[in-house]
């Protein structure tokens, strides 16, 4: 019996694996280590990941990297103005020959489903993705279909003031584990793109640096990551915080605390650690919790990155 070549490995190879990933991500998305650091640790803690920026600025690309690094299925769909939900799921068809209809399965049964573009197609298409990042599952003419695993969505969307964009709706967002923005490269960054080979060449020549079972295994771990009662206190309070502060319209939810610490176990695992420390939650709390709240309309600074802000200074670390 031939054993896969990336089976079989001890936990410390895996550990040296996460940071080859995270390394061959960076290059391919040049001067976003943490952005690429981000998204690795939503995938190990099971989250979906959503990357909001301008076009033109690697979002596809990433998602394109993540797939082809972990050694998974991957399916692009283009949202649009026109995409309908049995677009993305898949539609029963009638075959004369079987006298029967036969379900023909949609783009969505895979392992890494690139929704590109999310928020230009209409609510109606957005929402054909919400039972399936939630229940890891489909239902068509009410029979339910099981989606591979692992299952994961990495969802682009443009900035809300552009042309032809449909906000995504806050239960949806709340699915998402992250939401990370790349932006702009620095110059050095830029340079060594504009110079360099082209991208696509680069994933055509990228080999898997994980599998599947790896990946499962990864996921375990980030689960038995060790989080302290003081620590558990400090998730209550910036929860408790978001929800009683006048500068918030809304607070965090419960699913927003479970995210944090999803999110912080994933962080504090690739850095080696079988605990979580304050720097993991406030590494990732940014990227988990400024798509969730909202300042009241009016509050001056009101982005993402002034909430969040405003958050971590007004709890203490205990």
């Amino acid at each position: 019996m031939t054993t896969h070549p990336l089976a079989q490995t001890t936990t410390t190879d895996l550990h040296a694996r996460v940071e080859a990933v995270i390394g061959a991500g960076g290059r391919v998305i040049l001067g976003k280590a943490t952005e690429v650091r981000l998204a690795v640790a939503c995938l190990l803690a099971r989250g979906h990941l959503l990357i909001e920026d301008l076009p033109g600025v690697g979002k596809t690309t990433l998602a394109h990297t993540l797939a082809k690094l972990l050694g998974l299925d991957f399916q692009r769909i283009q949202f649009t103005s026109d995409l309908l939900p049995a677009d993305v799921i898949g539609v029963y068809v009638y075959e004369r020959e079987r006298a029967s209809f036969t379900f023909h399965r949609g783009p969505i049964f895979t392992n890494v489903v690139l929704a590109d573009e999310i928020n230009r197609a209409t609510p109606r298409a957005q929402s054909a993705l919400l039972e399936a990042m939630e229940e890891q599952q489909v239902t068509v003419e009410n029979e339910t279909h099981a989606l591979p695993r692992p299952f994961f969505v990495i969802a682009t969307q443009n900035p809300a003031d552009q042309i032809g964009t449909f906000p995504l709706p806050e239960s949806q967002l709340d699915r998402f584990l992250m939401c990370i923005s790349l932006g702009y490269p620095d110059r050095r960054a830029e340079r060594a793109l504009l110079t360099a080979v082209d991208r696509r060449t680069i994933l055509e020549e990228m080999r898997p640096l994980l599998d599947g079972e790896q990946l499962t295994t990864l996921q375990q771990q980030v689960d038995r990551v060790h989080v302290s009662d003081p620590l558990l206190d400090y998730v209550q309070d910036l929860l408790d915080y978001s929800r009683k502060a006048p500068a918030f319209a809304v607070g965090l939810s419960p699913r927003a605390g479970l995210s944090i610490l999803r999110a912080a176990r994933a962080w504090a695992l690739i850095a080696g650690r079988a605990h979580v420390l304050p720097d993991d939650i406030q590494a990732v709390l940014p990227s988990v919790a400024a798509h969730r709240l909202r300042a009241l309309a009016g509050t001056s600074g009101a982005d993402g990155t002034h909430v969040i802000k405003t958050l971590i200074d007004a709890v203490p670390i205990p």
